[in-house]
């Protein structure tokens, strides 16, 4: 008990000394005794510095203890090599280290949470709109959804708008534990398959983890900031489409990408780099300059004008004579090859419905599927 421990510790410090060894074993055994078996984890940090505790301690404890400062800005921790909740528990003698919007961490977690705050808008503007995943991606995150209709502009600027109005409620983000069993049949019972069926793909011997912040719940590995109020720079960006689980055969779901930061200023130079980028953009520039057009009869592909062709001749050259000077010398060989080739790759069975075939006298032939020689 915590009186055991303030009673022994009092004692040793009043025999200190007292020259009689057996005394001051016992306190010895006393002192271990309540340090280790009675859960008093020693935390180190960074610097190298301990702190001890009476008992279990959260992350968030232990950044208090630091100081206010530091609790306020605690978004997340790392326990050895385990990124975790401020919420998080140890138990045990630990390395720690609180985790801040200073830390690449801290940001890959405000972009985390922001897009599951994204998902917890577009639940309240459109209730009947079933999530599916919601990862970080460069400079920002996205989240894919199952709605019956596109997704608009309009609607983007209103859930941005309702986001905004969340993260102000500064909502409490927790992390519960479920059986898989338990999380299958309350997403089934949310109307939200897409959520179901990756749960029942976990291992029924496995929990599960979600995530509330307020009637919002979400499937999550996490760790999340502690509260939404932690996501205050932002922003959507655009919507495109996505298959579920990256297989054509499925459903096209719409896919919402956001960018966030951890300070307006940072927020406001990336749209800005963005919109630098925009006017440098090869499409735009290609219509102006009339170099070449994208014509919907072949997309993706250049029909190339006078002026971009001979662009295109004067790079080739170049490129041309960089190889010879280097002692490379240049090959040609077919566009098209016969399936048995591909076989041997690997192509075709790994590739195949992804390539261009056809068959002539009883031969099948692919297109090559990737810029390899061939020869």
């Amino acid at each position: 008990t915590n009186e055991f421990r303030t009673e022994a510790r009092v004692r040793f410090a009043a025999s200190r000394n007292q020259r009689d060894p057996g005394h001051l074993l016992w306190l010895f055994v006393c002192l271990f005794v309540s340090n280790r078996e009675l859960d008093m984890p020693v935390i180190t940090l960074p610097d190298g510095s301990q702190r001890s505790f009476d008992q279990p301690v959260t992350v968030l404890d232990v950044a208090a203890r630091i100081g206010a400062g530091l609790a306020r800005a605690a978004l997340g921790g790392r326990v050895g090599d385990k990124l975790v909740d401020t919420s998080y528990l140890i138990e045990t003698d630990s390395p720690l280290a609180i985790i801040t919007d200073k830390d690449p961490e801290g940001l890959d977690l405000i972009r985390h949470s922001t897009a599951h705050l994204l998902a917890y808008a577009v639940k309240e503007l459109y209730p009947e709109a079933q999530g599916t995943i919601g990862p970080t991606v460069e400079n920002g995150f996205y989240y894919d959804f199952s709605y019956s209709r596109p997704f608009t502009p309009e609607d983007l600027a209103a859930i941005e708008k309702r986001m905004a109005e969340l993260a102000r409620k500064d909502i409490p983000v927790t992390r519960e534990v479920w059986s898989r069993d338990d999380a299958v049949r309350f997403f089934e019972g949310q109307g939200e398959r897409y959520k179901a069926e990756l749960i029942a793909a976990i291992p029924q011997d496995q929990e599960v983890s979600l995530y509330r912040e307020g009637d919002f719940i979400d499937l999550c590995r996490g760790p999340h900031v502690p509260s939404t109020g932690k996501l205050k720079h932002f922003k959507l960006m655009k919507i495109a489409g996505a298959y579920w689980r990256g297989d054509h055969r499925n459903e096209m779901l719409q896919r919402i990408y956001g960018t966030a930061w951890a300070s307006k200023d940072e927020l406001q130079n990336h749209l800005h780099m963005l919109e630098e980028a925009e006017k440098r953009d090869h499409r735009k520039l290609g219509r102006e300059l009339d170099l070449f057009h994208i014509d919907e009869h072949s997309p993706g592909t250049v029909f190339w004008h006078p002026k971009g062709w001979t662009l295109w001749q004067q790079v080739e050259q170049y490129m041309r004579r960089v190889y010879n000077d280097n002692g490379y010398h240049e090959v040609k060989g077919p566009q098209i090859l016969d399936k048995t080739l591909w076989e041997k790759t690997g192509h075709w069975q790994k590739y195949r419905e992804n390539m261009f075939t056809t068959e002539s006298e009883k031969r099948d032939y692919a297109l090559k599927p990737m810029n390899c020689p061939g020869h």
